[in-house]
């Protein structure tokens, strides 16, 4: 099997895939990027914190124009994820009307994207109806 590494460094590959945080120690706030001072209250000491992998689309929209060589349609959301929210995409659905919500309970789910020329393959991560 290829070596695997995670396509964003928030994601945690291994037997329970999952997502991590910055949280801000002071307020609770939570951010994927690296934050020199929380933009909840200005704090600036953060710890990793495990985000739940499952949740509840808040936002979403069906994509349907993209640049050139990603494959449409798909569908981007938000999620709530008790607490915490997550920008993905909800994969294994069809992207339609009909088959998404608001309010609909979906899991974290990882994917391949591919491997690189020295076989190392990219995992990504979405989520799917639960």
């Amino acid at each position: 099997m290829a070596n695997q590494i995670p396509f964003v460094d928030y994601l945690v590959l291994g037997d329970t895939p999952h997502l991590v945080a910055n949280e801000c120690t002071a307020c609770g706030a939570r951010f994927f990027d690296r934050r020199n001072a929380c933009a909840g209250c200005s704090g600036t000491e953060f710890r990793k914190a495990d985000v739940a992998t499952d949740g509840t689309v808040t936002s979403f929209t069906i994509v349907t124009f993209a640049a050139p060589g990603v494959p449409v349609p798909f569908v981007s959301a938000i999620v709530n994820c008790d607490g915490t929210s997550v920008r993905g995409n909800v994969i294994n659905v069809e992207p339609s009307p009909e088959h998404l919500s608001l309010g609909m309970k979906v899991q974290l789910a990882t994917y391949s994207l591919g491997p690189d020329e020295n076989g190392v393959e990219a995992i990504g991560f979405g989520f799917q109806p639960a």
